[in-house]
């Protein structure tokens, strides 16, 4: 495959880029961690939680919670899908993370976490799908739960920023669903060893919500502090 030569001058120019910020990395952030970086080496990873979060790249799990090297096991996927589970042979990406997570890393906690502004979410109100696509259309099939929910809540004729806002915060719940179908979850959830969490995090705000099972209500996460 051959590039145009301003294609391959702006492929050269975002490498660049890419090539100092690892310099800059290893000078600033990887020194002043460098011990804590080496015993995650030499003593193996010991993550505290499972954080499940959209492919978005506006959505980074470490920087919006300011966790550290080894804290998150991570799973990112278009819309932050989690699909039932299913016992075969097929390569299922998703599920295999969840499985190695609880079972070899033993996470005590799983994070789904949804977001604004989802391209995913707001693809379901498409009228038509690039027929080409076809991992991305079954794929998306994942979120016509909550899209349907959203629409029966609030009425086709809804305000779209609305309907879509609406769609977002059910398919985090819809995705929790669907965690639960794996045998294993389900079973370390009822003997209290497993928690799940579902999150909301806004892009424009910075803030992040928790779904509240209770009253399933969607609150601030700082709640949780006090």
């Amino acid at each position: 495959m051959s590039l145009s030569k301003s294609a391959s001058h702006q492929s050269a120019e975002l490498l660049k880029e890419f090539v100092a910020g690892n310099e800059t990395f290893q000078q600033t952030y990887f020194k002043k961690h460098e011990a804590q970086l080496l015993s995650l080496v030499k003593e193996g990873q010991n993550p505290r939680a499972l954080f499940i979060g959209c492919s978005d790249s506006r959505v980074i799990p470490d920087l919006i919670i300011q966790s550290n090297p080894g804290d998150l096991f991570v799973i990112r996927n278009v819309g932050n899908f989690v699909a039932p589970y299913k016992p075969d042979e097929d390569f299922h990406s998703t599920a295999a993370g969840i499985e190695y997570a609880v079972g070899v890393l033993e996470v005590s906690e799983i994070i789904i976490c949804g977001h604004s502004h989802c391209g995913a979410i707001e693809a379901l109100y498409k009228s038509s799908c690039d027929t080409s696509m076809v991992h991305t259309a079954k794929w998306l099939t994942l979120g016509e739960k909550a899209k349907t929910m959203a629409m029966l809540a609030l009425g086709e004729s809804a305000d779209k920023t609305e309907l879509l806002r609406a769609t977002e915060y059910l398919s985090i719940v819809t995705q929790i669903e669907n965690l639960l179908t794996y045998p294993y979850v389900k079973k370390l959830v009822e003997e209290d060893k497993l928690f799940i969490h579902g999150w909301y995090y806004d892009i424009e705000t910075g803030g992040i919500e928790y779904y509240d099972p209770d009253s399933y209500q969607f609150r601030p996460l700082s709640d949780l502090a006090d």
